[in-house]
């Protein structure tokens, strides 16, 4: 990290963004440059990921690269040569419409997307395989109809209207976008959503259609907390990270 960078304002929150963005790569819900997290530190300020002249894409992620602007799209810091998201109106919008919303995650994982092409619901198809997923699932994850980019108000508002009140939203023919507390708690949700949508795809290769559990099983399912679910998981893919090396700058 250079020098410039290590006296940004919101380093540490620039540091694990960066970190999250190589997870999801990693972890293979993004592909290349495509995909951004957010979050929000003010009352109409947050950081995103953006575009360099060099970018190499999410794996290679740093903290330089994680840019302040408003809700707008307007930079709120000194032009540092790096260009924000086109998808910039997911996340602005999100945060603006969702006061209890402050981290946002949009990804492209593979298994969502066929299953959602494939008309597969994402159904709580299992319980204490894993916990997260299932109730995750038994909230409810709606559908947006529309493949195109998330790149105006207007249709950020549209896609907010399908989200609701849940925590993750398919983009039929693109993407998801995951909202929470934290950086970590929509890493681990869209992590654990793409685990539920890779069974609900195997299971229909296999010949099979997922069917929810009964209710019954999932009011017995517990809950473990966020220390357990968000922060557990995020230290473990924190640790996977850096075991492969990638944790450095």
């Amino acid at each position: 990290m250079s020098i410039q960078a290590s006296k940004l304002e919101f380093l540490a929150e620039r540091e694990k963004i960066a970190l999250a963005c190589r997870i999801m790569a990693m972890e293979g819900i993004v592909e290349a440059t495509l995909g951004h997290i957010s979050m929000r530190v003010g009352e109409d300020l947050m950081l995103i990921r953006s575009r360099g002249a060099n970018d190499a894409g999410l794996f290679f992620a740093t903290p330089e690269e994680i840019c302040l602007f408003d809700f707008s799209g307007n930079a709120k810091e000194p032009d540092r040569g790096f260009s924000k998201p086109v998808e910039l109106s997911l996340h602005g919008e999100t945060l603006r419409q969702r006061s209890g919303v402050n981290a946002v995650l949009h990804a492209h994982p593979p298994a969502v997307l066929i299953a959602a092409l494939s008309d597969l619901n994402l159904v709580p198809c299992f319980g204490a395989f894993n916990i997260p997923a299932a109730q995750l699932a038994a909230d409810g994850i709606p559908v947006f109809p529309r493949s195109v980019l998330i790149s105006t108000p207007e249709i950020a508002t549209d896609m907010l209207e399908s989200l609701g009140g849940h925590k993750a939203c398919v983009l039929k023919g693109h993407g998801i976008t995951v909202v929470g507390d934290t950086v970590e708690q929509v890493l681990v949700r869209a992590l654990n959503l793409n685990i539920l949508a890779r069974i609900v795809l195997e299971v229909a290769q296999a010949g099979g259609r997922a069917e929810s559990i009964s209710k019954e099983d999932l009011e017995s399912l517990p809950d473990l907390g966020g220390g357990f679910n968000d922060l557990g998981g995020w230290r473990y893919y924190l640790a996977k990270l850096r075991r492969s090396g990638y944790d450095k700058w």
